[in-house]
């Protein structure tokens, strides 16, 4: 049982990491040059000016009850900032930037939902007013949100056309010293036992599409060392993949026929040659790092190399089993995500070399399985036996339980540390191509 010693020193800590977020959050909109905050870089989503408000709007929704039941000072703005601007008719959205408030408003409803959480937050944590755990398990929704966010917004600018942003350093993409460059090709799994899910029992924090723990028999595969390269998706289109109709599902054909799609969309045709779209440059296609796809471009391409892609359970094999039995907290161990283990916690804007961290590897010698981009499975997203909603939020996974989205697992360069546990689960529409996400293959 917890002394109320440490229940306050648990709540001042994810207070802490509350406040760390929103200064990762600010500082990304700071990527923006002022004048373009009301873009809207992808057609499905939002203008920029709306996720502004959105990630305060969210804590202010989520937590003000539990804050000591707060009044709001601009109800319209929860609301606005909660849900947008419908569009017409269901289609992609209409609003113009007329439409929105002056972003100086926005700014200041942001700082007055800051600073009535804040207060009411240390309050309620002083006082030991959540009896049950609720306003812990609800702060750590609200970092972990605020977090997502963070990378979803980062492939979203990736789309903002480069003179619209202010660019930013990053760390170069070079191996790690003198390591020998490992060979490719597949490795072997045997059969065995993938523990999918987080147990209630044990207290940690999940979100609802992570419980409950079971236990998932998995026959010997195979499976690629590492993610799929730009080169190797190269070859891919240079033999006609994107003009052959039996590489493709009926509907991916129809989503590639009708918008085009003939290369990922982080790729550009420059003269006759290939070049990478990264954050705030454009430069040759860089041939060892992962190429971003999407699930049906995925497919496409394993289809299309005799593979399949990997289902949730053999790719959580592949990452955690390990020969010794058991499963390791990390594909490489117990240790906590560091800089030589893989590109991300916001390591870097843009992937590296798949083969970029040796020290990254699983039991199985699998590279790269956290970072450098999430990674497609064959799995549908669906809940585990057991699942039970948040009654606080109760469609963030439920709504996304319709057979149209696929289970993504890993890791990109912009996943918060925190959301590298083994549970976490990540979840897009095949037709999807903006996101950070690569693939590897299995065979049987």
């Amino acid at each position: 049982m917890a002394t109320a010693r440490q229940t306050l020193e648990t709540y001042r800590e994810l207070l802490d990491r509350l406040a760390d977020a929103r200064l990762r959050t600010d500082a990304l909109f700071g990527v923006v040059k002022p004048e373009r905050l009301y873009e809207r870089p992808i057609p499905e989503r939002h203008r920029i000016v709306f996720y502004i408000g959105h990630l305060e709007a969210f804590d202010w929704n989520l937590l003000h009850e539990l804050a000591g039941n707060l009044a709001s000072s601009q109800p319209e703005f929860d609301r606005l900032f909660a849900f947008g601007i419908d569009p017409v008719g269901g289609g992609l959205p209409s609003d113009q930037p007329g439409d929105w408030p002056a972003i100086e408003l926005v700014r200041d409803y942001n700082a007055g939902v800051r600073e009535a959480l804040d207060a009411g937050l240390a309050k309620a944590a002083r006082d030991g007013a959540d009896t049950n755990g609720s306003l812990a398990q609800r702060l750590n929704v609200a970092i972990e949100h605020r977090l997502m966010h963070e990378e979803t917004l980062c492939y979203m600018l990736h789309q903002l056309p480069l003179e619209m942003k202010l660019r930013q350093a990053q760390a170069p993409a070079s191996r790690a010293p003198a390591a020998p460059r490992p060979e490719a090709g597949m490795i072997e799994i045997p059969a065995g036992i993938a523990t999918l899910g987080l147990t209630r029992a044990g207290g940690a924090f999940g979100w609802d599409n992570e419980y409950e723990a079971h236990q998932v028999a998995v026959p010997a595969f195979s499976i690629d060392r590492y993610m799929v390269t730009n080169g190797e998706y190269l070859k891919f289109i240079g033999a006609g993949g994107y003009e052959n109709r039996s590489l493709w599902s009926g509907p991916a054909w129809k989503w590639k026929q009708e918008g085009g799609v003939g290369h990922p969309s982080f790729w550009t045709r420059v003269g006759g040659n290939w070049s990478w779209r990264g954050m705030f440059e454009e430069f040759p296609l860089p041939l060892d790092w992962p190429v971003y796809a999407s699930h049906a471009e995925a497919s496409a391409y394993a289809r299309w190399a005799g593979k399949s892609l990997p289902t949730e359970a053999q790719w959580h094999r592949a990452a955690y089993a390990a020969p010794e039995a058991g499963e390791r907290l990390f594909p490489w161990g117990g240790d906590p995500p560091s800089a030589r283990r893989g590109n991300f916690d916001f390591g870097r804007w843009d992937p590296v070399p798949v083969d970029a961290y040796p020290e990254s590897e699983s039991g199985w010698g699998a590279s790269g399985m956290l970072g450098n981009g999430w990674e497609w499975t064959a799995s549908v997203f669906a809940p585990f036996p057991g699942f039970r909603s948040f009654p606080f939020y109760p469609g963030y996974s439920a709504n996304f339980f319709d057979g149209k989205h696929f289970t993504m697992k890993g890791g990109s360069s912009r996943t918060a540390a925190s959301m590298l546990r083994k549970t976490f689960r990540n979840w897009f529409q095949p037709h999807y191509q903006y996101v950070y996400a690569g693939f590897r293959c299995v065979s049987a």
